[in-house]
């Protein structure tokens, strides 16, 4: 055995095992890094999930891979496969020498010379590990782009939000007499939210949170109070003899705005944003709004609902209504039924269950139940659903031959047969137990032969004259997508051409009573399939619902037309085609349209102002007038909606002061505020113009009278 050219199989194959393994550690973190990316930006997942994520995926592709498997032998095969010079005597390297032949000892000499001309490394071998590498580069570079936009647009967003919401707005003004504030804010008790401490004046909490300001000033003063909206005064109380501590507190309910008094010298403006407490939210998924329970199903309504808080939901209770009886003999029972679950722990979320015996809340066929869920949050708001339905099938009134001996008789032996079909079957599966196993199942597949030409003439109506026009649905509108239809005009034609006999070109009904037409034949289709596998009970609840569906179709076509009797005047022909309207009065539609107040006149009238402000020296007492008046709706807007309207309301203030620094963006800031205040412009009457004829008409007339004459 040369031992040289064992060497070299051996390093190509390490060298093989080397790159494979790259390659595969090259694609698993690629797969790493885009999979967890995408776990971190939708469900915020750490990067540290990365490293199992890593090992998990690289386990996988190394059992799958089996590199423990590659032996000398294989290796060998590659080598003669990819240098003809080897000329495929590769494996007489791996063969001890006393095992050869002459000729195999002269062949190994020649191929122990070829072998030592064979590099390691192969391009096979790294032809995998070079496009791992390019993946894996161009996988992380791109996701470093989408983590820096991530952090951007975060960033971005947070700014914005604090911006809008004042959770952490731009730097307040603060009068110079201010040397710190804390404002604590403790939310209410059934929220459980944690308490707040803070050094801004900016507030932004949940509903009847109580805030409390400690304000500490850096020269004594007499007096210090909070003013809210503009309107409400708060005095705070001195807290040392030295006057320069200050506090008080105040149950915050509505959001607004406030600012702060010392000594007469009011502050900036500062945004309260408060959080309304909703009530909760109730999604039932099962069952449908309206239910209906056919013949032979389970009478149970399986209840799944969703209910939601923000701060915790308390209660939730279903309240049903059962209606028994008919027209003026109905009588209704109201009742509770509570849920399983339980509310101790006041969750935000809760996914409840609840399974209905109709039959133990006293339903009977042909009653309905009435049902609808109400849930209660911790704050004592109350929310419900709409109200569903329950009805169960009364078979003894769907049986009944009213709806036939009366009205208008649109295909009465067609219901009757139906009719007639479901009472055999049920005569048969009380004459089960004294049939032969033969009988019974000659007469079940008598049955569902019955059915079956019931089906066939009702498909009539749908212009099926033949059984094989029932095609499967799903299967239909593929026709022409066998390639080798292209250009097959005789098929285009045959697809395209409106034929008497086609199912779906037939125009008997409209639509609607079409549709429910073809969900009769779907029923009569089940039917018969349990009646030709002799299982009549299983076809009893397909049959029922076929003839409620029939019925439904034979009350849905009565219709009633009044007789009237209508006695026109007689003709005079003197008259007649004379063109005389002289005793015909034109209609004439007179009405007094008062102007009403417009209470947006002085916002229209301080737009007009601002935008001459910039030119105008001084304002007069009028224009004084005109902007205290819009500053008083600014401000009560500010008080409703502070996050839209405030900086409007401070922009106003320092313009009404005098205050030309930043008059420009001052007036551009209360002219946006004042344009969404506003509301869209009405239309007013007016008279419709109408066209001349230029006395043509008139003419016309004035020569036919005469002519008659």
């Amino acid at each position: 055995m040369n031992s040289g050219a064992l060497n070299k199989i051996k390093q190509v194959r390490q060298r093989y095992v080397l790159y494979h393994l790259l390659a595969d550690a090259c694609v698993a973190a690629t797969i790493t890094i885009g999979a967890v990316l995408v776990l971190n930006i939708l469900l915020g997942a750490s990067f540290f999930y990365a490293v199992p994520v890593f090992l998990i995926i690289f386990g996988l592709f190394i059992i799958n891979r089996r590199l423990w498997l590659i032996n000398d032998t294989a290796v060998a095969g590659f080598l003669d496969s990819a240098y003809p010079e080897l000329e495929e005597s590769s494996n007489l390297l791996l063969m001890e020498a006393t095992e050869l032949n002459l000729l195999q000892q002269l062949q190994l000499n020649k191929v122990s010379a070829a072998i030592d001309q064979i590099p390691v490394s192969h391009q096979a071998f790294t032809k995998r590990l070079r496009l791992g590498a390019i993946f894996l580069v161009s996988v992380s570079f791109l996701a470093f782009a989408i983590i820096g936009l991530n952090v951007h647009w975060s960033k971005s967003s947070t700014l914005s939000i604090q911006n809008n919401t004042g959770k952490n707005p731009v730097k307040e003004v603060i009068l110079p007499e201010v040397r710190s504030v804390n404002v604590t804010i403790t939310p209410p008790s059934y929220t459980h939210l944690a308490k707040q401490e803070q050094d801004k004046f900016t507030i932004e909490t949940v509903e009847g949170a109580t805030v409390t300001w400690k304000l500490t000033t850096n020269i004594p003063v007499k007096k210090v109070s909070l003013v809210f909206n503009g309107k409400e005064v708060f005095p705070l109380t001195n807290s040392n003899d030295s006057q320069s501590k200050w506090t008080a507190w105040k149950t915050v309910d509505s959001s607004g705005f406030y600012q702060v008094i010392i000594d007469d010298k009011p502050s900036d403006l500062y945004q309260v944003q408060v959080t309304k407490d909703a009530p909760p939210v109730i999604q039932i998924r099962t069952p449908k709004q309206y239910t209906y329970i056919d013949a032979g199903e389970k009478p149970q309504v399986n209840m799944q609902a969703l209910v939601t808080d923000d701060y915790g939901v308390s209660d939730a209770m279903i309240y049903a209504t059962v209606a028994k009886g008919s027209g003026e003999a109905v009588k209704f029972k109201e009742q509770k039924i509570s849920f399983s679950t339980s509310f101790n722990q006041t969750l935000r979320s809760y996914n409840l269950q609840k399974t209905i015996d109709l039959p133990a809340l006293g339903l009977e066929p042909g009653d309905e139940l009435y049902f609808y869920i109400q849930a209660r949050d911790n704050h004592a708001q109350l929310s419900r659903t709409d109200v569903y339905i329950v009805s169960i099938q009364d078979t003894a009134q769907l049986m009944s031959m009213d709806g036939i001996l009366s009205g208008i008789n649109i295909k009465p032996e067609y219901f009757r047969s139906e009719r007639q079909i479901i009472l055999d079957a049920e005569a048969l599966i009380k004459a089960k137990d004294t049939l032969k196993e033969a009988n019974f199942r000659d007469r079940s597949n008598d049955l569902g032969t019955d059915q079956k030409l019931l089906r066939l003439r009702y498909g009539k109506f749908l212009g099926e004259e033949a059984e094989g026009n029932i095609a499967d649905p799903r299967l239909e509108g593929n026709t022409l997508s066998d390639p080798t239809d292209f250009g097959n005009g005789a098929k285009i034609k045959d697809e395209y051409t409106d034929k008497h006999d086609n199912a779906e070109d037939a125009q008997f009904f409209d639509p609607s009573v079409k549709a429910q037409l073809k969900a009769t034949l779907t029923e009569m289709w089940k039917a018969e399939l349990q009646l030709r596998l002799y299982k009549p009970q299983e076809a009893l609840p397909f049959a029922y619902k076929a003839l409620r569906l029939l019925k439904d179709l034979q009350q849905k076509s009565r219709s009633y037309v009044a007789k009237t009797a209508f006695n026109p005047s007689p003709l005079k022909m003197e008259k007649r085609l004379s063109g005389d309207l002289d005793k015909i009065m034109q209609p004439a539609d007179h009405q007094d349209i008062k102007q009403q107040h417009d209470n947006f006149s002085l916002l229209k009238s301080a737009a007009s102002l601002l935008q001459q402000l910039p030119r105008l020296n001084s304002l007069n007492s009028n224009d004084y007038r005109i902007l205290q008046a819009a500053n008083l709706q600014i401000n009560n807007q500010a008080a409703v909606k502070p996050g839209i309207y405030l900086d409007a309301a401070k922009a106003m203030r320092r313009i009404m002061a005098g205050d030309k620094k930043s008059l420009i963006t001052d007036v551009a800031t209360v002219e946006t505020a004042i344009q969404k205040m506003l509301p869209a412009a009405q239309p007013a009457p007016q008279a419709q113009p109408s066209a001349s004829d230029m006395g043509f008409s008139k003419a016309y007339f004035l020569k036919l009278k005469h002519t008659n004459r």
